[in-house]
């Protein structure tokens, strides 16, 4: 029996929630307490990139959160945002790079999360990004390269790879 190449074994890098507000600043304010209540970990605000005269926005301006979760508290919210979406994901939630995201209407379909009216109901976006061994010579300082057809993740190896982990279904 063959073993396993360590250097294909593939692992989460991080779990990143966004959570769109808008440019009302009140919205803003509940929209980070809910984030920050369902991560456990503090939000950073987002900002506008572009101008929108439409949507009267323009740079600068915050118009969202994010949190960014490594390793095992990355692990455990994916598991409870996974139990919310009834471990299933569509086949084209999945990139071609190998990372993947689905999104949750209500904050409230996290198991343990409760409702707090005064802070209302609001949605957020999971994304996962995944990594093998050795995909840091794309982002170091000195030497940077890029990583070779072989060794990066396609999509068939990631949704083996959550199926395996999480036990989710594809549908």
């Amino acid at each position: 029996m063959a073993e396993e190449n360590f250097m294909r074994r593939i692992s989460v890098e991080k779990v990143t929630v966004n959570m769109g507000v808008g440019n009302a600043p009140e919205e803003y304010k509940k929209a980070q307490q809910i984030i920050e209540k369902i991560t456990g970990c503090k939000a950073k605000q987002t900002l506008c990139k572009i101008k929108q005269p439409k949507w009267d926005i323009r740079p600068g301006l915050p118009i969202g959160l994010k949190v960014t979760m490594r390793g095992i508290k990355a692990i455990d919210f994916l598991k409870r945002a996974l139990a919310a979406k009834e471990n299933q994901l569509k086949k084209s939630s999945f990139d071609n790079r190998g990372c993947f995201g689905f999104g949750i209407r209500e904050y409230i379909d996290l198991p343990g999360a409760k409702y707090e009216p005064a802070l209302g109901i609001r949605g957020f976006d999971v994304l996962v990004t995944l990594k093998r061994p050795g995909f840091r010579i794309k982002n170091r300082k000195i030497l940077n390269s890029k990583i070779g057809k072989k060794h990066l993740i396609l999509r068939e190896d990631a949704v083996n790879f959550v199926k395996a982990l999480f036990g989710i279904e594809i549908v």
